[in-house]
């Protein structure tokens, strides 16, 4: 228990926490009749988690590093299970959304912990096993995420998928006080709580502005307020970062090409790879009646896939240089979107296929390299920084590609629809409009939308791809810190004890 329960209690946590990525996208049509919610409902229920762990990871790995890891893991950890209990009792779609924001903020706390926690527990090979122990844990979960989601969904109901979280915290959680060590980072640190709270003013107001463009139009008041808070916020953000002493982003680091193209690859990873998803698993429920385990066995070539070729290329493409991995990776993300792109009202489950293989992947290049190739690209120092960096900018690629691909499916099926009836139909309520609208016109119309999406996400993927490729250069080197398994979500905390040696 003491050699191998520390990582037993961490990757507890960790498969819980990044489970709940992903869980719930088989279950957004049944929420949406259970709670009547609407489109923006649903986006915001992805989003609210992603955008509270992307704005609060950094800020809350510096408080770790402060009032002490474990001790933060452990709140976290609470935290999260008492807001999964929210989410499984919400009876409107507000509740739920709110419960999910707080699940976010419990989920950064675990995860800007994770890595600092095993490198104070292990040292040497022991170190090595465990990394990859934990990496093997955060790539299942990306696999099992939408199938546990399904058969939860199908069964009890999917209230069960914030339910089951409630053992599993409680056995972390003694786990954790038991046998994990406390550790600290360096004294006299201080959090940067103004930054932490300009850079969440500015990724939720951004991302709030897309969702209001696609619903009131780009040019409605509600779009362009929440897009000027959005800039504001940004400036703050530069000012306060260049003038505190400990800042949570060291802005000249964005001088160096290399970290920069980091940085967008991991926005348009996350994006282009995974941003589609929530519309797929709506698709193949309301319009073509799949159960929820049948729909969330179509989207496995995407998870299962990315989840053996990261295993693999580890071992295989050791040594190639992390600018083609990853470069490549998104061009074959890129394409992967557009073979998503071929429906029409009568394509079935199948279409789906080829484009959902070669996303896959492209995820499992991309994901175990992006950490190391940004900490390949910094000094040795700010390896924390960097790391905590990339997993940020993967979060929030992922709430903002949800938030724009939905605004581009929409715009896409109003064209045929009309306003109203778009949006319900792709919120999951096309059965509302029965007699008013023809199931043909329906399909066409969602077909279109998903390809209009589709085509968006597979263009992102290819120019954050081809950025990779122009910008990260330099001397190879061995990055040293792969801290990510086959998971979209993984990588490493806020603190520089995350970057930990990896033998290969």
């Amino acid at each position: 228990m003491r050699t191998w329960g520390p990582l037993t209690a961490v990757s507890l946590g960790t498969f819980m926490l990044l489970l709940d990525v992903t869980i719930v996208i088989v279950a957004l049509p049944d929420m949406a009749r259970a709670l009547d919610a609407s489109l923006s409902d649903l986006q915001w229920v992805i989003d609210g988690y992603a955008l509270a762990l992307a704005a609060l990871l950094l800020g809350v790995g510096a408080a770790a590093d402060v009032l002490g890891r474990r001790r933060l893991n452990v709140i976290g950890t609470a935290l999260f299970a008492v807001a999964s209990l929210a989410c499984g009792l919400a009876s409107d779609a507000e509740l739920l959304v709110a419960a999910r924001a707080v699940q976010g903020l419990g989920a950064a706390a675990m995860l800007a912990t994770t890595l600092p926690l095993l490198g104070a527990a292990y040292q040497g090979r022991d170190r090595s096993a465990a990394l990859g122990v934990w990496g093997a844990v955060s790539g299942a979960s990306a696999a099992l995420g939408p199938i546990v989601g399904g058969l939860l969904t199908e069964g009890p109901g999917w209230r069960w998928i914030f339910f089951v979280n409630l053992p599993v915290s409680v056995a972390s959680i003694w786990l954790t006080l038991r046998v994990v060590p406390e550790s600290k980072g360096p004294a006299g640190r201080r959090v940067d709580w103004a930054g932490t709270a300009a850079f969440a003013c500015f990724a939720g107001a951004g991302t709030y502005g897309v969702l209001r463009g696609g619903a009131d139009g780009w040019t409605s008041a509600g779009a362009g307020t929440s897009f000027a808070v959005s800039a504001l916020a940004l400036l703050c953000f530069v000012l306060v970062e260049r003038r505190v002493a400990q800042p949570l982003l060291d802005l000249r680091l964005l001088r160096k090409p290399a970290f920069t193209g980091v940085l967008i690859g991991a926005i348009g990873y996350n994006g282009a790879a995974f941003g589609v998803v929530p519309y797929l698993s709506i698709w193949l429920q309301t319009v073509l009646g799949m159960s929820p385990v049948r729909g969330s066995l179509v989207l496995l070539p995407l998870a299962g896939t990315a989840f053996v070729v990261a295993l693999a290329a580890g071992r295989l493409l050791h040594g190639v240089a992390p600018r083609v991995v990853i470069g490549g990776g998104l061009l074959l993300i890129g394409a992967g979107g557009l073979c998503l792109a071929v429906l029409d009202a009568g394509s079935s489950w199948v279409a789906l296929a080829p484009g959902l293989t070669l996303t896959g992947v492209g995820t499992g290049l991309v994901s175990p390299g992006l950490a190391g190739a940004a900490l390949a690209a910094v000094p040795a120092e700010n390896a924390g920084m960097a790391g905590g960096a990339v997993n940020t900018f993967r979060q929030l690629g992922y709430a903002v590609g949800v938030a724009l691909f939905g605004t581009v499916l929409t715009s896409r099926m109003t064209d045929s629809l009309g306003h109203d009836a778009a949006h319900t139909v792709a919120g999951g309520g096309g059965s509302a409009l029965h007699g008013t609208v023809s199931e043909h016109a329906v399909r066409a119309a969602f077909a279109s939308g998903l390809n209009g999406a589709s085509l968006a996400a597979g263009v992102a993927g290819l120019v954050a791809g081809v950025l990779v490729l122009v910008m990260v250069r330099g001397p190879r080197r061995q990055a040293g810190a792969v801290v990510a398994g086959g998971h979209p979500d993984a990588g490493a905390g806020a603190d520089r004890s995350a970057a930990v040696p990896v033998r290969r």
